[in-house]
Formats: C-alpha cells, structure tokens, sequence
C-alpha cells in the first residue's frame, strides 16, 4: 500500500512544479504534499509507533523500518530522480519528517540527518562520479552522515582541529569528530577537516569517505537522554587517507559549505520537534477525554482545555514558521533567519507541549507506560543539536541588525 502510495505521488508532484508556492495563500497543504503526509503517517502509525518504546527501551536501531523508509523513496526524498532520489522539494522533507517523528522521535533524527545534511549536500555539490559512489547507492536505505563537531569545536566550527595532509595525490586525515549521528551504521561521511589550521575557517574542507576506510576507528555508542532509536559516537581519524578527487566543494570551503548544509539540517531538526510536539498533544487530548476527577472528565475542566489550547498555539505558530523556512530553503539564497526563526520557535515548542503534556497526565505521565515522558526526554534535544538555542538568538539578532543598516 505504502509504495502505491509513494509512486502516485511522485507522478502528481512532476505536474504541480509551483504547488509548493501556492500553499501559503491556500491556508493548507498542496495535494501532493497531502498524499505525502498520509503516506508517513499511516507508515508512522502502523510501523514506528507500536515499537516506539521497544526501542526507546532497548536503544534499538530501527533497521528494518529504515530499509522500508528507502523502498518509499524516504530516504532520498530530495536527491534528483537521476540518482535515484524521489525528486522532492524541502516541504516534503519537512511534511515527512514530522509524520515520521510522530510515530518514533529517533527515527526521525535518522530520515532527518541523513536527508538534510548528507544526502540532499551531495546531490548539490557533488561531482557525478562522485554522486555514482556517494549518493545512488544512499536514497534506498544506506545510510550517509554528517561528521563537523569535534570534542572542543561545536559551534565554534573556526576552531576545528582535525587536519587533511596533502601527500601526493591523497590528503591524510586525523582527528576526532563528535556527535555523529548514525555513526554506527553508516557506510560513508561527509567530514570536515582543515588543510592548514593557520587559515582557520577559510581553510576547512570537505572530504567523502567512506567509513570503512583503513584508520577509521568508531567510538562507543552514547547512552542518550532521549532519541535512543538512532546512534550516536565518535569517529577517530588516525592517518586515514583519501583520494583527492574525494573533496567535496572547492577546496577550503568546507566552513561556507556547512553553514550553507546547516540551514536545511535546521528544517530537518525543526520538523522533528514539531513532530514530537504534535504526538505529545494528541495523547494528552485523548488522555484527557477519559481520565475522570471530581466526577466528571478532566477535559471538561478550564485548567485544562486553557492548557491544551496553549500548547496547540504554541505548536501551530512553530510548525508554519517551520514550512515557511522549508519553502525558502529550496532558493538559492541563505536563509539563516528564516531557519534559526523556525529550529528555535519549533524546539522550545516541543519542550513547552511535552512538558504541558505530562502536566495533564499527572502521575502517569511520569512512568513509562505511557509515552509523556519519552515525548519529553525526545524533545529536549531538539533545543541543543543543530545549534543551541542561544546560537539561534544572537543569529537571528544579528541578521535583524545587518537588515536595519543595509
């Protein structure tokens, strides 16, 4: 059902090019986007969310649900049809995303990673030899990562300490880069090192390798607050050595290039706290029309319906700035503003609704039969990776500022 779904999509989507410009002034969803949404959804709903805990418990990757994402076209969702991808724009990685994450917070961060700063970033720079190797093989299920935080540079990028050697035709990596999202499943990364450190950020570059590369060493996997459906480790580089027609982008670049990657990451980031909000403020609505105090519904009491109404506010105003940025995305103009405006509305929402959520639950909301307190702990992260939420602030006031002096 789901891949009939998934080709009728693609036949609608190739005969609305501009649909996705339309849908601001329609005050909805254009109709391919539509179909999307239903897809992820009912994939959520059927696949992800009856094992959600499972794996939330067990630190679980969600292997088999990530190939089935790949035979839908999920996982190259925005890659062109030429190399295998589905050919979609960003509001569909956004739509799909949140579905996704809806049904299970950590496979989402896998579609979410994998698709904004991997996948959709070889498709827009990469060679075609390079895309052939790095990227056909990617939109089905393999999984690519985004390897740019170190142990001592995370938002400080300038400060990167992994170098890339030239030695003849090859550069020599080493270093260690952090928090690399499925580290341990993927089978290639984009990682960012410098070729002279004295040039600091106008000296990084971006190299694709494969992580079974001689002197590739992965970490230990991390015991997360929350999203433990997806991995998290380290990746030590020690003399590893890759060819130099490996550079992605112009060489020294690397720091312009991940800027650049990290407006999408951001959409992705975002979509998935949206998603998580949304699935916390379902259930706490269900939980409500049938939990009973003081002889009626706690849905019929004030307190209530005025929290429930807050946290849906909250989210709905998150997720258009969230489509918004998604649309823009798509231009070749940064949109740093739009993407910082929409990851910090989206993230801080997130948190605001699951805490909402566990409010009304009360005592049950605290335990782990019931998935509050997983919607909480999922969400938190939303407000730190992809930049913390005081990054976004001083990003989106500095671009106010630069726009009241032009």
């Amino acid at each position: 059902m789901f891949r009939k779904i998934s080709v009728n999509f693609l036949r609608v989507i190739s005969d609305a090019p501009n649909a996705t410009l339309r849908f601001f002034s329609l005050h909805q969803l254009p109709e391919t986007h539509t179909i999307l949404q239903k897809t992820c959804r009912d994939f959520a709903e059927k696949e992800l969310k009856p094992i959600a805990a499972a794996l939330d418990r067990e630190h679980k990757f969600p292997e088999k649900q990530i190939n089935k994402l790949g035979e839908l076209g999920i996982m190259g969702i925005n890659v062109s049809k030429d190399y295998g991808g589905a050919g979609y724009d960003g509001l569909s990685v956004a739509v799909a995303v949140e579905e996704i994450s809806k049904g299970c917070a950590g496979t989402g961060a896998i579609v979410s990673i994998h698709n904004c700063l991997y996948a959709s970033l070889v498709d827009r720079l990469g060679t075609p030899d390079q895309k052939e190797i790095f990227l056909k093989p990617f939109t089905k299920g393999t999984l690519g990562c985004f390897a740019l935080s170190e142990p001592d540079a995370g938002s400080d990028v300038g400060s990167m300490t992994s170098t890339a050697m030239k030695r003849g035709d090859r550069y020599i990596l080493n270093g260690t880069k952090s928090w690399v999202t499925s580290g341990l499943q993927g089978k290639a990364a984009v990682i960012f090192a410098t070729i002279d450190r004295n040039l600091k950020h106008k000296g990084i570059t971006a190299f694709l390798v494969p992580l079974s590369s001689p002197g590739i060493t992965l970490g230990k996997k991390e015991d997360k607050l929350g999203i433990r459906a997806s991995s998290t480790c380290n990746i030590f580089l020690q003399d590893v050595e890759v060819p130099e027609e490996n550079i992605l982008g112009p060489k020294g670049e690397g720091f312009k290039i991940a800027m650049e990657q990290l407006d999408k990451g951001r959409v992705g980031i975002a979509a998935q706290a949206i998603g998580i909000g949304q699935a916390a403020l379902d259930m706490a609505a269900s939980y409500s029309l049938q939990r009973k105090a003081f002889g009626k519904t706690i849905s019929e009491l004030d307190a209530v319906k005025m929290q429930l109404g807050k946290m849906a506010l909250r989210l709905e105003s998150a997720r258009l700035l969230v489509w918004r940025a998604a649309v823009l995305c798509d231009n070749p103009n940064r949109t740093t503003k739009e993407t910082s405006m929409a990851k910090l509305a989206a993230s801080q929402a997130a948190t605001y609704v699951t805490h909402g959520a566990l409010q009304i639950l009360g005592g049950m909301g605290y335990v782990s039969d019931m998935p509050a307190e997983r919607h909480y702990r999922d969400a938190r992260i939303t407000e730190i990776y992809g930049g913390a939420s005081d990054i976004h602030m001083s990003l989106i006031g500095s671009a106010i500022l630069k726009e009241s002096s032009d």
